[in-house]
């Protein structure tokens, strides 16, 4: 049986690696975490922040991977899995 190694953030919420990620239409990622839990994030409020605006284009959102336990395109563009785990629905 694999065993979760609990992490918390500097705000003392948990926090768990993301270990699997599919595109979705309308720039939706659905996220599979280290403790099997199944989320939707919604990347469009993000797409105007200079960081993000390369995922505009379709076909570069849906080269998203994981990679060291986030969501990352390329070697320029992340997410924090936090940020993924504790804003998605």
């Amino acid at each position: 049986m694999a065993s979760l190694s609990l992490k918390l953030t500097s705000y003392n919420e948990l926090m768990f690696d993301v270990i699997a990620v599919e595109t979705l239409p309308d720039y939706i990622l659905l996220l599979t975490f280290e403790n099997n839990e199944q989320k939707c994030f919604d990347m469009k409020s993000y797409l105007n922040g200079t960081a993000f605006q390369p995922l505009k284009n379709p076909s570069f959102f849906k080269q998203a991977r994981v990679d060291y336990g986030t969501v990352v395109w390329s070697d320029e563009i992340d997410i924090a899995p936090e940020t993924l785990y504790h804003l998605s629905f």
